[in-house]
C-alpha cells in the first residue's frame, strides 16, 4: 500500500494578513479625518476676528457668530449672544473697539469715548450712509462686523445699546422738511440696529434705535465743516449697573461742555 504524502498545516492565509491591514489602515484614516475637521462656527468666527469683511456680505453663507447663525435674508437664528461664551468685560470693550478703529485708520471719522459706565461712538459723516441715504455703505458694514464681534463677547455686562440717528441742516437759514428730516435720520439709526441685530452683537432686547434728525447738532449749520459734524450716527453703550443720565449729561462729558448748538 502506497502512503500518500502528508501535506504542511497552513499556517494562515494571506487574505487574513490583508485584511487586518485593510482595516488598521481605515483606522487611521478616520482618526485622521477626526482630527481635521473644525468646528465650523469657531473656523468662521476665527475668520472673521482677522478679516471681518471676509464673511460680512456672502447672501447665500451662514454667518456664525458665538453660536449665532444669522442666514442670507438677515434673520438671527439660534440662540441670542451671552452665556458661556462671554469672554470680555466692559471696560475691555473700549480698549478693543479703539483698537479696531486704530487698525482701519478710522480715527478721523470714528471717535470713541468712554466715561463712568458707559463707552459713546460717534460716526462721522459718510462712514455709513451717502448724503440723503439710509443705504449702508460697505465701509459701514466692515467696521459694524468687527464691533459685533466685540460686543457679543461683552453682552453679559452691556445694559443696553441706543443708536440715535442724526441728520444735518442743509441750509442756514431754513430747516428742513420735517417729513423727509425725521424720516431719514430714523431710517439711518434702524438700519444700524437691524444690522447690530443680524449680527448677534447683543441681546435684541438690548438694541434701541432714536432719531433726532437735526435737533442734536454739535456743531453751528453755517460752515460746510459743521454740516459735515452734525449729519452723524451715534452708538451708546451702557454697562449693566451704571446710573441713567440725559443725553444731554452724555454729551456734556463727550462734546466739551456741550450745551445746545444754534443752527445760526
Amino acid at each position: 500500500m502506497i502512503k500518500k504524502k502528508k501535506q504542511p498545516e497552513e499556517t494562515g492565509s494571506w487574505m487574513d494578513t490583508y485584511g487586518d491591514m485593510v482595516t488598521l489602515l481605515l483606522c487611521f484614516f478616520v482618526l485622521l479625518y477626526s482630527m481635521s475637521t473644525v468646528d465650523q462656527g469657531k473656523w468662521k468666527l476665527l475668520v472673521q476676528s482677522f478679516n471681518p469683511s471676509a464673511l460680512a456680505d456672502a447672501e447665500n453663507d451662514q454667518i456664525v457668530l458665538d453660536a449665532n447663525v444669522v442666514e442670507g435674508d438677515g434673520e438671527l437664528k439660534g440662540n441670542p449672544p451671552g452665556g458661556e461664551n462671554d469672554a470680555m468685560d466692559f471696560d475691555e470693550l473700549y480698549l478693543v473697539l479703539k483698537r479696531a478703529v486704530e487698525e482701519r485708520n478710522m480715527q478721523d471719522a470714528v471717535e470713541i469715548t468712554r466715561g463712568d459706565g458707559f463707552t459713546f461712538i460717534s460716526f462721522r459723516d459718510k462712514v455709513f450712509f451717502d448724503g440723503d441715504s439710509s443705504v449702508l455703505r460697505q465701509e459701514g458694514k466692515e467696521i459694524l462686523d468687527q464691533f459685533s464681534v466685540s460686543m457679543a463677547q461683552a453682552n453679559n455686562s452691556i445694559k443696553e445699546v441706543q443708536v440715535l440717528g442724526h441728520t444735518s441742516q442743509g441750509d442756514p437759514n431754513r430747516p428742513n422738511n420735517i417729513r423727509n428730516d425725521r424720516m431719514l435720520s430714523a431710517q439711518r439709526a434702524a438700519e444700524v440696529v437691524i444690522y447690530l441685530q443680524s449680527r448677534g452683537a447683543v441681546s435684541s432686547d438690548k438694541l434701541v434705535g432714536t432719531s433726532y434728525g437735526q435737533f442734536r447738532p454739535i456743531a453751528p449749520f453755517d460752515t460746510e465743516e459743521g454740516r459735515a459734524r452734525n449729519r452723524r450716527v451715534e452708538i451708546l453703550i451702557t454697562k449693566n449697573d451704571a446710573v441713567e443720565k440725559s443725553l444731554e449729561e452724555y454729551y456734556d462729558q463727550i462734546y466739551q461742555n456741550y450745551q445746545g448748538v444754534s443752527g445760526n
